[in-house]
């Protein structure tokens, strides 16, 4: 049976909320430090144009079946000609994003400089907890919990009588780590609330490709089947009468 642990207030006065404001303290300075490091780098007017050209052919098959068939074969030509469509990139001009990223030191730096705001604080403080308040038993979840949340809650504790619904001073610096985005979003802005899921995602990434959009997006395109629905209306405006009608 688990063991019902009585918390001293103590450990909620020196542990638990000094915890929780140095988190929030610092993930309000990275972000400041994050923003004094950025470089301001011009748009490419390549990517915004063919930016341009995926949202215009996105319009295209979502509103295919409301323009004429000599229309849309006129437009989709347009957009898919295999010589000079605008969706059409060949082979030999398709870019990698890699290589474009350890192409320009400028990326490269950036990235370097986002991935270091991210990894050194985290480290720092990580030590910080793991030195001072390593062994604590934090809080408490106020509903009970499986077997399966024990390692996420209990991180640093190894004991397998303490119930589940206890948190230790090691996860509950996990916990804040990644679940303060809400209010970093009231303190910062939603656009500036910093995201460490986010981030981690990024470091995996090395780019946009472009080139893999303008095909999936012509690929898209080309198997539309056009029905030109205006013809029909007075026919369904005509069947809905008689059913109002007639009910």
């Amino acid at each position: 049976m688990a063991e019902e642990l009585v918390l001293d207030t103590a450990i909620r006065d020196w542990v638990l909320i000094p915890l929780s404001v140095v988190m929030v303290l610092i993930g309000i300075l990275r972000y400041f430090v994050s923003k004094l490091m950025r470089t301001s780098q011009l748009p490419d007017s390549k990517i915004i144009k063919e930016g341009q050209v995926i949202i215009r052919a996105r319009n295209l098959r979502a509103a295919a079946n409301f323009i004429p068939p000599k229309s849309f074969r006129a437009r989709k030509l347009y957009y898919t000609n295999e010589e000079n469509g605008l969706l059409h990139v060949p082979k030999g001009q398709a870019q990698n994003p890699q290589a474009q990223m350890f192409s320009d030191p400028n990326m490269a730096m950036d990235m370097m400089k986002k991935n270091l705001s991210m990894i050194v604080p985290q480290t720092l403080t990580f030590a910080w907890v793991n030195f001072f308040f390593s062994g604590f038993v934090a809080a408490k979840i106020p509903f009970p919990l499986t077997q399966r949340f024990r390692s996420m809650l209990q991180n640093g504790i190894d004991l397998s009588t303490v119930d589940v619904s206890y948190v230790s001073s090691r996860s509950w610096y996990f916990l804040n780590l990644f679940g303060l985005r809400g209010l970093f979003s009231l303190i910062l802005g939603e656009e500036n609330a910093t995201d460490d899921t986010q981030r981690m995602m990024q470091m995996s990434g090395f780019g946009f490709d472009p080139s893999k959009s303008l095909g999936a997006e012509k690929d898209g395109l080309d198997i539309v089947q056009h029905d030109w629905v205006l013809p029909k209306f007075e026919q369904r405006a005509e069947a809905v009468l008689k059913k109002r009608l007639s009910s």
